[in-house]
């Protein structure tokens, strides 16, 4: 089984909108085998999301980050990369399909409320960013 980073960012916690996309991974045959909430600071933020750190909007997305709690969560199932992917949605929620996360729950390209691994090798460096070993069950 695959595992896989999710975010459910700052805009979507404020929203109160947790549960309805938790509901949503685990309605499509994803397993959370871990999740916390927590408060990003700014050196975190910036070291998670370095490899953007040349770009242009690198500095209002760490401010948006630590803008307020953050829950990640490993997600398990078969696919798991690609599945997260499909239901959250292309990033910009204007362009996003009908029912996925991003669609019926992100404001903006900037406050798409949901983070996901792009990729099985970025899943483990991401995992291993936020989870000890131990807390992944």
């Amino acid at each position: 089984m695959e595992k896989t980073l999710s975010i459910i960012k700052p805009d979507a916690v404020s929203k109160n909108v947790i549960g309805k996309i938790v509901d949503r991974f685990e309605s499509n045959g994803l397993r959370i085998a871990a999740m916390k909430k927590i408060q990003l600071s700014a050196a975190d933020a910036g070291k998670f999301y370095e490899v953007h750190a040349q770009r242009p909007f690198f500095g209002e997305l760490v401010e948006f980050m630590t803008s307020g709690p953050v829950v990640v969560m490993v997600l398990e199932g078969k696919d798991a990369v690609a599945a997260n992917r499909a239901l959250m949605g292309a990033t910009d929620p204007k362009e996003a399909e009908a029912g996925t996360i991003r669609a019926d729950f992100a404001q903006s390209i900037d406050a798409n409320a949901v983070h996901g691994s792009d990729s099985l090798e970025n899943a483990q460096k991401e995992i291993a960013f936020f989870f000890a070993q131990k807390e992944i069950l």
